[in-house]
């Protein structure tokens, strides 16, 4: 008889430790897995029972017990993937399949596996909708996509129920500002706090999908109890695009101070735009955003500066 333990690979990350709060908070019990190569043991609250090592080593260990899994372990970056192919593929790939297979095997009711909206790649129709071909143009995207097709054989050939979530450009507090390969939200605000130009790279009237983290944690919690999902793919995001300058605009505004800009050439394996269609998660698992990015900006900054 299962207690309802949740697992959450990469749960020292960024998504991951703040999808364990909003988990612990429920009331559920909660083991992490982590290898700590991108995660940080400081994002990490009390109560929770860790898991230290490889995902693909540690998968039949961390999943014993479980009844959902949340899989997030991964190397989070298109830029790293590409300077480091081989360990993106090992850690995200490779990791998934360690993940569903020791899952099936341990009898767990569901894994929730969050892919990315970098495996659409640079297709112009927008936005983008979870039956388009996939386009992926990077190895990170590559790996993700992956895993997706590993969970959709999982789903079809076992008692295992999988559902995927293409997640578009998360960000909140707890995103890492120190890493070479930073998302833009922590880097624009790192620059900005010590009024140094923004690192466009680009012509800054690209577009993303922006979505604050809370959101998205109640997306991936919503994914792992709706019935009748299993099998499918579904994109968490706020359904609404925004230019990269607007954003560091947004930001300066919100700092009071000017957000000066310093263009730089587009990075190998970014897309130029991206939006979610959002109506299948809307319908099929209750999912709406309701953060809006100047609320999800000020948020972050608050957190920054504590």
């Amino acid at each position: 008889m299962r207690d309802g333990l949740r697992v959450v690979t990469g749960g020292a990350g960024f998504i991951g430790s703040t999808l364990v709060r909003a988990l612990l908070e429920a009331g559920h019990r909660v083991r992490v897995a982590d290898d700590f190569s991108t995660g940080r043991r400081a994002n990490l609250p009390e109560g929770v029972e860790l898991l230290e090592g490889d995902v693909v080593k540690t998968a039949p260990d961390a999943v014993r017990g479980a009844d959902a899994v949340y899989h997030l372990a991964a190397i989070p970056s298109v830029p790293r993937s590409v300077d480091r192919p081989l360990d993106t593929h090992r850690a995200t790939a490779e990791g998934t399949l360690a993940v569903l297979q020791a899952a099936a095997r341990a009898g767990v009711r569901r894994v929730v596996y969050a892919s990315s909206s970098s495996v659409y790649g640079d297709t112009p129709t927008l936005p983008k909708r979870e039956d388009m071909p996939p386009r992926p143009l990077s190895p990170y995207a590559v790996a993700k996509l992956y895993g997706e097709f590993y969970a959709r054989s999982w789903a079809a050939n076992t008692a295992l129920e999988t559902v995927s979530l293409r997640f578009f450009n998360v960000y909140g507090p707890r995103q890492d500002p120190d890493s070479p390969y930073a998302a833009v939200v922590p880097l624009f605000v790192r620059h900005l706090l010590a009024g140094r130009p923004l690192p466009v790279y680009g012509d800054g009237a690209q577009t993303r999908d922006f979505t604050f983290v809370g959101d998205v944690v109640r997306g991936i919690i919503l994914a792992g109890e709706a019935p009748g999902v299993s099998g499918r793919v579904y994109n968490l995001a706020g359904g609404r695009p925004v230019a990269v300058a607007e954003l560091g605009r947004v930001l300066g505004k919100l700092l009071g101070r000017e957000a000066a800009m310093e263009f730089r050439p587009p990075r190998p394996g970014d897309i130029r735009d991206s939006w979610a269609d959002v109506s299948a998660a809307r319908r099929d698992l209750g999912f709406e955003a309701s953060t809006t990015v100047e609320e999800g900006l000020r948020a972050t900054l608050e957190w920054f500066r504590r």
